[in-house]
């Protein structure tokens, strides 16, 4: 779990500093992705307009974020676990590749209102996301690894 939070908190810092160095429409792109987030429970009623702050919403896409992110980090530390070394990152990546494909373009099958939020900032954050929640889930499997041998 810890590493799908570890994942969920960079990627959603990589997207974010993307769009204020890239676009001119941070943070309304945050609150945008919020309620197309908070949707998925609340139902559209929450989509913009307005799209402006909203606590309610922002705990809401929150909470549906970090446990998306330890679910997909579960699946991912399948993969991962089978990997020596270094392999794991880049396979990481694929899988941020793989995650974007499905929650940007399969998804919105079931959710149409994600097809805005498909971009290229978007699918860095998602390799961003495959790639740290690989790194920090070999990178904690090792530590806990270590802490029961007794550190050999």
């Amino acid at each position: 779990m810890g590493a799908g939070i570890a994942a969920g908190v960079l990627a959603t810092l990589v997207q974010v500093m993307l769009w204020a160095v890239f676009t001119d429409e941070f943070p309304a792109l945050l609150f945008r992705d919020a309620r197309l987030t908070a949707a998925l429970v609340m139902g559209s009623r929450v989509l913009p307009p307005p799209a402006g702050f909203d606590a309610f919403v922002m705990l809401v896409a929150t909470v549906i974020h970090f446990a998306l992110s330890a679910v997909y980090t579960a699946l991912l530390a399948q993969l991962a676990a089978r990997l020596e070394g270094c392999a794991a990152v880049p396979m990481g990546a694929a899988f941020g590749v793989a995650l974007y494909a499905v929650n940007l373009h399969g998804f919105t099958e079931l959710f149409p209102w994600f097809a805005q939020a498909r971009g290229w900032i978007t699918l860095a954050a998602h390799v961003a996301f495959g790639m740290t929640a690989s790194f920090a889930y070999r990178r904690l499997r090792l530590r806990n690894g270590r802490s029961r041998s007794g550190g050999r």
